[in-house]
């Protein structure tokens, strides 16, 4: 009996040389993900000076270093999302690597998916918050040319 071509997918093998290539990618997405890591110590560690010094800082309408504390805590928390999905794929994949885990392997690849499903959704909220703050300044520029 043969197979129907999209039947053919489920028979998918990963051969010595894409093996290699994961085992790569998996040790720079370690690599990558820890440094996201440590950016993320460093913005928490920003806040926590920023609410020790407190509103002794005058930043204009922000009214101090509290809002500036708040918003670094909120940023480290919204870049932890993605950092921690690349780790936990760069883990499963050198677990599937090493013990020829499929499990590990399929989990690896949904972490992979998720990562960039959320940097790709994150890049279409930022092209938007371009396109508004565009349309502002112009917009500003067009009323205070009257």
């Amino acid at each position: 009996m043969e197979q129907s071509p999209f039947e053919q997918f489920e028979e998918l093998r990963i051969n010595a040389a894409a093996k290699s290539f994961l085992g790569e990618a998996a040790k720079w997405t370690t690599y990558l993900s820890i440094l996201g890591y440590i950016g993320i110590g460093f913005m928490v560690l920003a806040a926590i000076v920023l609410f020790a010094v407190g509103s002794s800082i005058s930043m204009g309408p922000m009214a101090g270093g509290i809002w500036m504390g708040v918003f670094y805590l909120a940023l480290a928390a919204f870049y932890f999302i993605p950092i921690n999905l690349l780790y936990k794929f760069s883990s499963n994949m050198k677990t599937a690597l090493h013990s020829n885990d499929q499990a590990s392997l399929v989990k690896a690849f949904e972490y992979l998916k998720s990562h960039y499903k959320f940097i790709g959704i994150l890049t279409i909220v930022l092209i938007g918050i371009y396109i508004l703050a565009v349309v502002g300044i112009v917009l500003t520029g067009m009323s205070g040319m009257r």
